[in-house]
């Protein structure tokens, strides 16, 4: 990835765009892409796939008016962009017209590009990402004779440039990468039939940043070591940490159900809520799109229109919706700048680590896996199967799997007691451990 690979992409978009004007359509926009990367996955000391990955792709959406097409190709060629914009002028002679539809406002597209360090190529080649994801694998498996079996270890490393543009002038692009090693295995207690499978990971933008294959095997040993001996938890009411890993599908559910277009279909639990407390009155959600090196950055949306920081939660009060400019025409508003979703989000917490939080919580329930599907939108009724650990006396006291935790995300969202210091930053929502004040659960 290059520079001038990125220059060639700009030429080839604003051929898209000018190639719609010239076919009669009275604005576009257009998109180009190329990845690639590998990803070396071994097992018990075995290569078992090495996957090459190398892709490429443009889109075109014209408008006549209020019609829309919109057509994508592979191919790369002067003659496939002059078909695909035929195809997608086709398709909008015979869509039914959208008062929605349509570019951002010129005056809302981003016109400054900070420098956000998001491509950091990584010298390993495939011979030496299967060396590293050996010992990674090793590490895990030499750590304890009670790791008996592997699901694998992998290293990944994946790079591109994206370029969007429209009829409205803008043009521009960016370069990203992101690289991995992961490591999964199974143990089991001697003289016994109980197995417990778990893993861990590290994720970055920049190689130097990733967590080393001995800390990473070491890390995913001792996490599936924790989980031997598991029984079912107690029934009842009771205090749920959700363990940083997973806390961020709780702030998920929140992104989800004041996605504009959840709002427009009125097929969202929090329809009308804006300017509602929700949350207690310390706590805010914001997103943080010009971090340096974060997973999520980006100097501009899908639709072109500039990022800024977004306070969706302020002092407990839900004091934004998550809007692209569709979403925002159909409810009456202006784009807050998420075409494509939330960059960064994050929450604001507290000072104590997950060992701080135990000790606060006493006794109740630490989740550290969800399973299901069991969120209505509709209603914000919240059902999932979960495994973790019970916690007496504000320490863990004994795994725990095959439970149920439910309660309603509107009250789970009013019931935070907490929010941990010990913030998982590998994702694009990025948040510590959250303390409920309690749920039910079911267990034996």
């Amino acid at each position: 990835m290059s520079q001038s690979e990125q220059q060639l992409l700009e030429t080839l978009t604003q051929q898209i765009l000018d190639e719609a004007t010239r076919q009669g359509a009275s604005a576009a926009e257009a998109g180009s892409r190329v990845e690639e990367g590998y990803t070396s996955t071994v097992r018990m000391g075995e290569v078992e796939t090495i996957e090459h990955h190398k892709d490429r792709g443009m889109g075109v959406t014209v408008y006549f008016g209020e019609h829309k097409g919109t057509a994508s190709t592979s191919d790369f060629s002067s003659d496939a962009v002059v078909q695909a914009v035929r195809a997608a002028c086709d398709i909008a002679r015979y869509t039914q017209a959208d008062e929605y539809a349509g570019l951002a406002d010129p005056e809302q597209l981003a016109s400054e590009f900070p420098e956000l360090e998001l491509d950091h190529p990584w010298s390993v080649g495939v011979e030496e990402s299967i060396d590293l994801a050996k010992r990674c694998e090793q590490s895990a498996l030499e750590y304890d004779p009670r790791v008996v079996n592997s699901d694998g270890g992998s290293v990944s490393s994946h790079r591109s440039i994206r370029v969007y543009g429209n009829s409205h002038g803008f043009l521009s692009g960016y370069g990203s990468s992101r690289h991995g090693i992961s490591c999964s295995v199974i143990a089991r207690e001697p003289g016994s039939e109980d197995m417990q499978r778990n893993y861990w990971y590290s994720s970055v933008r920049d190689p130097e940043q990733l967590e080393t294959v001995s800390e990473i095997g070491e890390m995913a040993a001792r996490r599936t070591l924790d989980r031997l001996g598991s029984r079912k938890g107690k029934t009842g009411q009771a205090p749920v940490l959700f363990d940083a890993t997973i806390a961020g599908g709780l702030l998920g559910h929140l992104v989800g159900a004041i996605r504009g277009g959840s709002l427009y279909r009125k097929a969202s639990f929090l329809l009308d809520q804006l300017g509602q407390p929700l949350f207690p009155e310390w706590v805010s959600v914001y997103e943080e799109p010009h971090l340096k090196r974060a997973a999520a950055s980006a100097s501009f949306d899908s639709d072109g229109v500039a990022t800024r920081q977004n306070n969706f939660v302020t002092e407990g009060v839900l004091s934004s919706y998550v809007l692209d400019c569709y979403s925002a025409r159909r409810l009456g508003m202006e784009t807050t700048g998420n075409g494509g979703g939330v960059r960064n989000l994050r929450m604001s917490h507290g000072e104590l680590e997950l060992s701080g939080l135990l000790k606060k919580m006493g006794e109740g329930l630490l989740v550290t896996e969800l399973m299901g599907q069991g969120v209505n939108t509709l209603t914000g009724d919240y059902s999932r199967g979960a495994a973790g650990f019970w916690v007496e006396g504000g320490e863990i006291a004994y795994p725990v799997d095959e439970i149920t935790i439910a309660g309603n995300l509107k009250e789970m969202f009013a019931g935070i007691v907490e929010v941990g210091a010990d913030t998982d930053l590998r994702g694009n929502i990025q948040t510590g451990s959250i303390l409920l004040e309690q749920m039910s659960i079911a267990g034996e």
